[in-house]
């Protein structure tokens, strides 16, 4: 009774976080980190530990939740015959070299400099959402090859493993570029996150082993309670978000998540700089 009441509202709010992160998943391709990685800074506290490894933990939390997520929007989406997985083959060895990058580089680096980096790139991306129409003009028919597809796909997997993320935004702004509508992208982006995640969580638990002041429920940088928590509402949400991508003009709700993503950005750059 003592550990519920104790840990009662991190719970609440862990659920409450995978209910908008697995809806953000399905709507927007994404995998779900800007919402999880936040979450889990605020909340570690409550699981004990040492401040200077939360960002770390949450990062590597945020790769395990994405797994699920994303894997379960993709199939959503596979369903209505909208994700390219020829894309997803050709893409995946260059990412998941990019991720192990991301990671030997995030293994070196502070939990400040990690939330800066966050903070900095979510800002970033939040002008996608809030101008989508930015990402939406067609420059060529057809997607990257060779170096190309090589530079994109492998710089995709090293930003993405160091901001616990999915790639998702990135993801489709590149296909709506080269002439996939913005359906197939967000679909085939929810892939990329699965891609991306699978080896982030790997190397995240990895790098994070034997650490001290890790929070109660983790194995290395993944906190195991929390992953599962938020995983078990984003599975609910998820096929909803995706029904909402087919069904709903999503740029009214495009820039509302882009407000959010800067109100994020400047509460995670405040608590680096303080």
């Amino acid at each position: 009774m003592t550990l519920l009441i104790e840990w009662g509202p991190a719970i609440l709010a862990l659920l409450a976080a995978g209910l908008f992160a697995g809806f953000a998943a399905g709507l927007f391709g994404i995998g779900g980190g800007f919402v999880v990685v936040p979450a889990m800074v605020a909340l570690l506290p409550l699981l004990g530990g040492a401040p200077a490894e939360y960002t770390h933990v949450a990062i590597g939390t945020s790769f395990a939740t994405i797994v699920i997520t994303s894997l379960r929007s993709t199939l959503s989406h596979a369903k209505r015959g909208a994700v390219d997985f020829a894309i997803l083959r050709s893409w995946a060895p260059w990412i998941v070299l990019g991720v192990g990058v991301g990671v030997v580089l995030a293994s070196r680096l502070s939990g400040t400099t990690l939330t800066i980096i966050f903070a900095s790139g979510i800002a970033l991306m939040a002008v996608n959402f809030l101008i989508p129409k930015l990402g939406r003009h067609q420059i060529r028919n057809t997607m990257p090859t060779g170096a190309a597809r090589a530079g994109i796909a492998g710089g995709l997997g090293l930003f993405s493993s160091l901001l616990g993320i999915g790639g998702g935004t990135v993801a489709v702004i590149v296909m709506t570029l080269c002439g996939r509508t913005i359906h197939k992208a967000i679909a085939t982006a929810a892939g990329f996150g699965f891609i991306i995640a699978v080896p982030g969580t790997i190397g995240w638990m990895l790098i994070g082993l034997g650490k001290p002041g890790l929070p109660v429920g983790s194995v290395g940088y993944v906190n195991l309670l929390g992953a599962a928590v938020i995983t078990s509402m984003s599975i609910l949400t998820a096929p909803l978000g995706v029904a909402a991508a087919h069904a709903l003009p999503a740029e009214p709700l495009k820039r509302v998540f882009g407000v959010y993503l800067l109100f994020i950005a400047a509460v995670m750059l405040q608590r680096a700089l303080h």
